[in-house]
Formats: structure tokens, sequence, C-alpha cells
């Protein structure tokens, strides 16, 4: 599936990122709570999730795309959220002293996982029950804003595949327009309201 090779493209960019990080670095501060090491920690877990949710079934189709999960993300209860920062920071010590390689087998591993997929099974995710191929426009999402938000926090390039950029902008406007947002959008697109984005 298309959805598939573009998500593992963004994948392997970020992997490639990590694999620069100068060994000075990790304890650097990256977004919010994360240092380097937590950033990369949770952004790895776009591999994983997407690995293991494949092997859970949902009864229901609930969410009909990544906009539309991305939506109901921005909704939720705050509590999640640090949660999923709790995540991150495990998820980064559980790295170890190999982080790229370790991120490399995860790739490996929900490459072969995806090939051995027939169809485009409904599965279930924290926000309730939607197609793979859909969640996996997800992760995309997460790999792209979180392997620049990792190149910034480095100073390095990060690489990031045209065609994975194009899909997150589009999916991102979607979910803008779904909760209501889509004009406020438009105007941080064209450096209104103090946006330094100068596009037109």
């Amino acid at each position: 599936m298309d959805t598939a090779k573009t998500m593992l493209d963004a994948a392997e960019a970020f992997v490639a990122l990590v694999s620069e990080i100068p060994h000075d670095a990790w304890d650097r501060p990256a977004l919010g709570v994360w240092d380097v090491r937590s950033l990369v920690g949770h952004t790895a877990r776009a591999v994983i999730t997407a690995h293991d949710y494949l092997a859970r079934p949902a009864a229901a189709l609930e969410l009909r795309s990544a906009a539309e999960y991305l939506a109901a993300g921005y909704l939720v209860d705050r509590s999640i959220h640090e949660a999923v920062a709790d995540r991150g920071v495990a998820a980064g010590h559980d790295l170890g002293d190999e982080p790229a390689e370790v991120v490399e087998t995860m790739i490996g591993r929900l490459r072969a996982a995806i090939a051995a997929t027939k169809g485009d099974p409904v599965i279930s995710t924290l926000l309730g029950g939607m197609r793979f191929s859909d969640y996996l426009e997800t992760r995309t999402v997460e790999l792209v804003v979180h392997t620049s938000d990792l190149a910034r926090a480095v100073g390095r390039e990060p690489r990031l595949p045209p065609a994975a950029i194009a899909r997150v902008l589009h999916i991102i406007c979607d979910a803008a327009m779904l909760n209501g947002r889509g004009l406020d959008a438009v105007r941080q697109l064209s450096a209104r309201d103090g946006s330094a984005f100068e596009l037109l």
C-alpha cells in the first residue's frame, strides 16, 4: 500500500537523523518536557504502535481517516497527553546505547509485518477502531513533525521525503477543518496572527 511506503520512508529518514545525533546531545532540551532522548523515544513509538496495533483487531470502524484521528486527539482529556509524555521518556530509556540500531530493527519488524498482512484490517487504537492504512498515515504525521523537531534540537537537516511532507500537510489541514479551525490554519500559513511563516 502506498501509505505504508510513505510511512516507512519517513521512518527511515527519522532513523538516519538519529544516527547523526552527537554523543553530547542526548540530554539537550528538545520539545516541552522532553530532552533529545525522550523525543527520539516518543517518535520511535510511531513505529512500535503501528507494529503492535496490527495484531489488535477492532470490532467496529469508528474513525474513517487520519484526519479524524488527529481531530479526535485534539479534543481528548489532557491527561492522555501527560501519559503520552511519560511514555516518551520511558521509550527513550528503552532505546539503550545504540538507539539508531534499535529503531532500524523496529522498522524492519514493521516492514515484515506489513508485507505479511492481507487487505486493510480494522485495528484498535487509543481513540477507536480505524483502518490500518489510515493509522499508518497518523504515524507519518508523527514521524514528519517530530523528525523536524529533532532536527532543530540537534542542529541537523531532517531530509524528509517530499511525499511524506505533502501528505502530512493535507492531513493536518483536513484535521483543522474537522475541528472548525480551518481559517486559523489558513492564517498561520499566510503569516497572519503573528506567524513568522511567509507564503503569500
